[in-house]
Order: C-alpha cells, then sequence, then structure tokens
C-alpha cells in the first residue's frame, strides 16, 4: 500500500509514542543548538534560516542544495547499517551491559561501588574517573581477580586470551590507574561478587552482566563523544543525577538521545540524602525527566529512583557496624538495585529487545518518510519539467522551422540595402557630373534640404567675374568651387546611404523580434550612423583599395578639393580650342581642313587673354604656343592672315563683353568632367594597377555599398549569432527537461521497490504500521 505524505502533514503522521519532543517539553536542541527534526533516527542536525528556525524536513528541502541533503542523509544511512548490525550483535550476544554515567561529581562511581558492595573504583570531590571501567563478574576470568588494561582501544580489539592486546594491573593500582589516565585506553575489571546470586548483580547465575563506569559527560569533548558513541552497545542505561545539580545541558541531549533509541532509561538521582525540601526536588526532577524521556517518566515509580549511594555503599561495606544516619529511607537502595535487576533479567525483552524494535521502527518510519519526501520532491520536479517542457519546446520546433526563412530574410535586406545604397549613390554623382559639365556646381538646394542630410543647409557657389585682366585667377576660384560641390555631392551621397542603413538594420532587428522567442536576449548593440565612412576607415597604412576617391584612385583619403593635381589650371580652362572649333565647323561646312576668320578671332582673343593674363604658367604658354604653330602650318590658314586680322580685332571685343565669364565655367566643368569619368590604364601605370579603376562616380558608389553592406552584415551576424544561442538554449532546455522527467519516474519506481520491500520488513517484525 503506497503511503502519501505532504511535508506539512509529515510531523503530524507520527504516532505518539515516537514523538520526541512533546508539546511541553522544553527546547533541549534550542539550548544546545540542535533542533530535532521530524526524523527520528536520520535526522540531520542542522540548523537553518535567518535564526536557526528550520530544521525540518520541509525546511530542509525548500532551502539546502539536493546534492547536499543526499551526502547528509547517505552519511545518516551508513551510521544506520552499521547501527543495526551492533544491534543485531547485542540480539546475540546473551550477556547485558550496563552503563553507569551522568554529570560530573554526580556520584557515579560511588554508585557503582555500592552495587558491588566494596570500594573498588577510586571515589573524590574532584573528578577522578578518566576512562571507561568494564566491570565484569571473575568467573568470565577463571574466577581470578585482575585488571586488564588496555592502552590503545581505538587501534587494538581486546581478547581476554591474548595477553598482547593487554597489560595486567593489580588491584591496588586501579586508583592510579583510573585516575591518571589520559583517558585513551579502557580498563576491564574481574571481580568476585560476595553477595548471593538472587541479591548480586553481576553474579546473578542467570546472565552475564557488565557495569561500566564512565566518566563525566561534562569532563571534556572527548569523552562526551566517546559516551555517546558507546551508547549504541549498552543494553541498560543507568544515569546519575545529583539531586543537587539537576539535568546539565548535556545530561538532557544525551537522554534525549538516548530515550530515542532505547526507549526506557533507568535514573539514579543520587545524593538525596543533602536535599531539605525532597518533594519540590522529586517534582522538579520528574518534569524534567518527562521533557526528555516520555515513556520512562510514565514508567517513573520502576525507573527512577531517589537514593544516597555513599550511605548504601557504607552500609554494604561494612553490614555489622550500624548504618550511617540518613533521611534517606534504608530501603531505597535496595529498591533500586531490586529495580535495576528486573529491568536487566525478568524484563529482558524491555532492556534488550526493546530499543532493538524501537530502532528498527524508527528507522522504517525515516525510510517512509523519507520515501514520502522524494515522492514530493520528484512529483514536483515532473510538474516543473513538463512545464519547461511545454514552453521550450513549441518554441525549438518553431525556431528550426524558421532558421531557413531568418537567413533567407537576412541576405535580402543586406542586397537590398547594398544596391539601393549604390543606385542612389550612383544617381546623385552622375547627376553632379553632369552639372559641372555643365558649368554649374554639383548639387543643388533640393538635395542638401533632404531630411537624409547631415550636411550644412548652404549650396556653394560660383565666384563672380572679375574682369578679362583677371580670368586666369577667376578660371582657378571656379575649378575649386566644381570640386568642393562635387565634394559636397559625394557627402549628400554618403548621407543618402546612412539613412538606408538605418532603415535596413530596424528591418534586421524587426526580423529578429519575429523569429527569436520573447524570452530570448535580443540585440544590444546601437547602430550610429555617423560611424559609417569615418576618416579612421581611409587612407590605413599597409592596406590598399581602402577607400575610392575622386578620379577613382584607392587609397588617397582626401577630397577632389585639396587634390593638387586636380586644382591645377590650363590654358584650356580659358579657351576650350575643341569647343569652339566644333561650334566654327557646326556654322561652316567643310573638310578638316576648313578655317573661317571667327576661329581665327577666337584664336587670338585666346592668345589675347594668354598673353595678357598675370598668372600665365610656362607650361600653359608653350601649349599655346604649339597649337599657334599647328594653324599656321596649314596653307589655307594662310590665305586668310589679312582678312583674319582685322576679324580678330572684331571679335576680340565681341569674346571679351560676352562669351568669356559664361565660356570659363563650362570649360572648367568640362575638363574636371573628363578627368573624374576617364578610365584608361595609362592613368594608373604610377600606381601599379594592372586593371581599369571605376571613375568617380562609380568608384563612390561602389565604396558607399561596401560600407552599407558591412553595417548591413554586422547587424545580420549579430541576428544570427542571438537566433543560434536561442536555438541552442532551448534545445538544451527540451534535452534537460526530458532527462529530468526521465530521471524522476526512474525514481519513483525505485521509491515504490523500497516501499514494499519497507512494508515487507514491518509485516516480518510484526511492528505496527504508521498511520
Amino acid at each position: 500500500m503506497k503511503r502519501s505524505l505532504t511535508l506539512a502533514s509529515v510531523a503530524d503522521e507520527l504516532p505518539e509514542e515516537t514523538d520526541p519532543t512533546p508539546e511541553d517539553a522544553p527546547n533541549v536542541g534550542d539550548e544546545e543548538g540542535l533542533i530535532p527534526t521530524d526524523f527520528q533516527i536520520l535526522r540531520l542536525d542542522l540548523k537553518l534560516g535567518p535564526h536557526g528556525t528550520s530544521s525540518s524536513v520541509g525546511g530542509l528541502v525548500s532551502q539546502l542544495e539536493k546534492a547536499s541533503i543526499a551526502n547528509l542523509i547517505d552519511e545518516r544511512i551508513g551510521y544506520s547499517l552499521n547501527h543495526l548490525d551492533k544491534l543485531r550483535t547485542r540480539i546475540v550476544d546473551k550477556s547485558s551491559k550496563v552503563l553507569v554515567t551522568g554529570d560530573l561529581n554526580a556520584g557515579k562511581s560511588t554508585l557503582v561501588n555500592a552495587f558491588l558492595g566494596r570500594e573498588v573504583m577510586p571515589v573524590d570531590q574532584q573528578p577522578c574517573t578518566n576512562l571507561f571501567c568494564e566491570v565484569h563478574d571473575a568467573s568470565e576470568n577463571d574466577g581470578v581477580e585482575e585488571a586488564h588494561l588496555i592502552e590503545d582501544c581505538m587501534s587494538k580489539s581486546y581478547n581476554r586470551e591474548d595477553e598482547s592486546t593487554f597489560r595486567r594491573v593489580a588491584m591496588s593500582d586501579i586508583d592510579d590507574i583510573v585516575s591518571e589516565s589520559d583517558g585513551t585506553g579502557a580498563l576491564k575489571i574481574y571481580l568476585k561478587d560476595p553477595a548471593t546470586a538472587s541479591q548480586s548483580l553481576l553474579g546473578n547465575g542467570a546472565v552475564n552482566i557488565s557495569l561500566i563506569d564512565a566518566p563525566g559527560l561534562n569532563r571534556d569533548s572527548f569523552h562526551t563523544t566517546e559516551l555517546f558513541s558507546r551508547q549504541e552497545e549498552i543494553d541498560v542505561v543507568v544515569f546519575v543525577v545529583s539531586a543537587e545539580n539537576h539535568f546539565t545541558l548535556s545530561a538532557k541531549e544525551f537522554l534525549f538521545n538516548a530515550s530515542n533509541e532505547k526507549s526506557y532509561i533507568f535514573v539514579v538521582v543520587n545524593k538525596f540524602d543533602g536535599i531539605r525540601d525532597k518533594a519540590k526536588c522529586k517534582r522538579l526532577i520528574l518534569d524534567q525527566i518527562k521533557s526528555v524521556s516520555p515513556k520512562t517518566w510514565k514508567e517513573s515509580d520502576d525507573l527512577v529512583h531517589f537514593v544516597d549511594s555513599k550511605s548504601a555503599l557504607a552500609k554494604a561495606a561494612f553490614p555489622d557496624a550500624e548504618p550511617p544516619k540518613s533521611s534517606v529511607p534504608q530501603d531505597s537502595f535496595d529498591n533500586m538495585l531490586s529495580g535495576l535487576r528486573s529491568f536487566v533479567l525478568t524484563k529482558r525483552a524491555i532492556s534488550k529487545f526493546l530499543p532493538v524494535t524501537t530502532y528498527l521502527k524508527n528507522i522504517l518510519s525515516d525510510l517512509e518518510l523519507l520515501l514520502s519526501t522524494n515522492r514530493i520532491v520528484a512529483d514536483a520536479d515532473i510538474i516543473e519539467a513538463k512545464e519547461l517542457l511545454d514552453r521550450a519546446r513549441p518554441e525549438l520546433e518553431k525556431m528550426e522551422r524558421a532558421k531557413h526563412e531568418l537567413e533567407e530574410g537576412l541576405g535580402n535586406e543586406e542586397d537590398e540595402a547594398g544596391n539601393t545604397a549604390y543606385q542612389r549613390a550612383l544617381a546623385i554623382l552622375e547627376q553632379a557630373l553632369e552639372r559641372v559639365g555643365r558649368g554649374e556646381v554639383a548639387v543643388d538646394s533640393t538635395l542638401v534640404r533632404r531630411p537624409s542630410s547631415r550636411q550644412p543647409k548652404g549650396v556653394p557657389s560660383l565666384p563672380p567675374y572679375p574682369g578679362v585682366l583677371h580670368a586666369w585667377e577667376y578660371a582657378s576660384a571656379v575649378r575649386k568651387t566644381l570640386l568642393s560641390s562635387l565634394d559636397l555631392a559625394v557627402a549628400l551621397a554618403e548621407d543618402e546611404a546612412r539613412s538606408l542603413t538605418s532603415a535596413g538594420v530596424e528591418k534586421v532587428f524587426k526580423l529578429a523580434d519575429v523569429h527569436l522567442p520573447p524570452s530570448a536576449e535580443r540585440a544590444n548593440r546601437v547602430f550610429v550612423p555617423e560611424a559609417m565612412f569615418s576618416p579612421r576607415n581611409r587612407g590605413r597604412p599597409g592596406r590598399r583599395g581602402s577607400a575610392v576617391v575622386a578620379g577613382g584612385v584607392y587609397g588617397l583619403g582626401i577630397g577632389l578639393a585639396q587634390r593638387q593635381d586636380l586644382l591645377e589650371t590650363s590654358f584650356l580652362d580659358v579657351f576650350a580650342v575643341h569647343h569652339h572649333m566644333a561650334m566654327i565647323s557646326k556654322h561652316h561646312d567643310g573638310d578638316e581642313e576648313g578655317f573661317s576668320p571667327w576661329g581665327l578671332a577666337s584664336l587670338g582673343v585666346g592668345a589675347v587673354t594668354m598673353v595678357g593674363g598675370s598668372a600665365v604658367g610656362l607650361r600653359s604658354f608653350v601649349e599655346g604656343l604649339a597649337h599657334i604653330g599647328e594653324i599656321f602650318g596649314n596653307e589655307q590658314t594662310r590665305k586668310w592672315i589679312a582678312p583674319g586680322i582685322a576679324i580678330a580685332t572684331v571679335g576680340l571685343g565681341v569674346y571679351v563683353i560676352w562669351e568669356l565669364p559664361h565660356t570659363i565655367p563650362k570649360s572648367v566643368g568640362i575638363h574636371i568632367k573628363a578627368s573624374l569619368t576617364e578610365s584608361e590604364l595609362h592613368q594608373y601605370h604610377h600606381t601599379n594597377l594592372v586593371t581599369p579603376q571605376p571613375g568617380f562616380a562609380e568608384g563612390h558608389a561602389l565604396r558607399i555599398a561596401k560600407e552599407t553592406r558591412k553595417v548591413m552584415r554586422l547587424a545580420a551576424w549579430e541576428t544570427r549569432s542571438l537566433f543560434g544561442r536561442a536555438l541552442d538554449e532551448r534545445g538544451a532546455e527540451v534535452k534537460t527537461a526530458e532527462e529530468d522527467i526521465a530521471r524522476s519516474k526512474t525514481a519513483l519506481k525505485f521509491f515504490d521497490s523500497v516501499e514494499e520491500r519497507t512494508e515487507a520488513v514491518r509485516e516480518k517484525a510484526a511492528l505496527p504500521m504508521v498511520a
């Protein structure tokens, strides 16, 4: 029959006769730091909680790790198995051991001497018993009276027939040995009892009885601990308490432990003769006995005796002399001795077998309690594991199905952001080049005023025309302005990419929110758009191709307006020969050798401007002479020299007044656009590149797209990491829950088998079932 208990009802389920702490019992454990638990035998002497208030089974389960509880109980079970072996030995052994113990100066040795009817054990007002003295009848030693000293009883096993295990001691030396011993040995004393078999405790003719005189409980911790362990081997405990001092804390603790195993304790209240208010003394002592050994208290008429062992010893040692005066009746000691003989001999079932029955009943009750407690824990573990499984398994299955979808979504977001950034950057920069080619600044106010723009809300404008004499400076200023506007266009394209990347990162995080479980960790990175395209990413030493700048040259990391090769002004910026020749050919049809007065006039104006400019460089001057030489080398041209000079004079005035302020920006813009869109291989020989590099617009678009993809890839990587970690965690949770359920079910089967064996032992030993 399976017993079902809850932790709250454990204490109520124990029978009254096995309850070690009745309602009116004082808190013995509180005084000694040991609070009795719900266990009888397997109790753990622990104090838990803020003030050491919890020592129950429920408190242990809730406040200690399971492994710690298991280790502690394993130790107690090992101790109980060892004790069961000793109980078996005690039942088989036909002799009985009577332990005489108590507090210091309670009169234990005097009581033993009174039992023996002679002074054998040393007696003094100060503590004098330092080792265990076990008194046997001389018949067990071939009728020879002598003492055997076992100097090291911890490492040697005593054998009366093996003299190597002991040392013989003269009876006259017992006082010195007992008084001066360091307490590590034991003394076996064999005596002839002159009393008749009907009066002798040792030589009763029925059962071999040995008296063990133990050191006082309060002498030191070593003797106290040893006494606690020795009481397991004892059949009857005679506890001697001084009527003057009552029970000390050590005495209460010892009686509590001994009564749990033996149920009944034989109590001798010594030195009762010196008490004036004997009724009050009896009442107080009986109340204390009731608190620590309820069964002994119920049988107090037979088991609790108030005597004066000193006067009893005097009467036994000198039977013919007049007995000493005493307020204790003379027959009180005889009644006590008769009661002890009856308890040991005639009530042998109580003195020898009841401790075994009590211990077996208590250990079985502890096992049933332990099984019920572990069932509660196992059932709770199964419920908790199933709850975890019900939550984690659907999440795991959902994540496994969504893994491919998430991977595809992340790839699509990365591709979309990179492609869009490339297309928009390319469109912005190509449009900027077209505007520069028309002599206009690269950006207009609408592009600068976009919400995505992080640039100043001003648009650069062309410088004012300073006059014909300063045309060269004007061309330089126009070139720098147009190059600066292209740098602004690049910055605006980067701002557009930042906005696209921000939106892309947000989409990636939304994908994570969709596919990650609610309890999973989320990304803790903060995207900072300003960190994109930062200067630290450009021109890093030792790396080529780290950034694309104007003209498609890699690794420079500077803007167009800072490049000296692009800021240098040429003659063609002031006078675009190819442009004007194309216009002349458009108005005058003819072969390649054709020439018109207007072309010659333009040539003249250009030459005059070149010579008249204050900033003409050697290179520009040589280029102008070369062009003039080519023109004059034509035969057709020589025929028109005279008319051309006249026409050039008129054209010069018209050109200076109307054309030059408009032609220079266009001419400079055409040259800038041409230099930034060229990708011939010979331009890159000095960079050791073997393939043409992309032009200005495409190069920057590729760079911006690459940076965008890098950021998107980082966001996607973090999302993948979070998803993978969450997937592993859910997998581990599912595995752990399944293992916990299987382990708990196996444990429940084991508990059932142990309970069946426990019930079988109960039936075999005819022990009552605990309700």
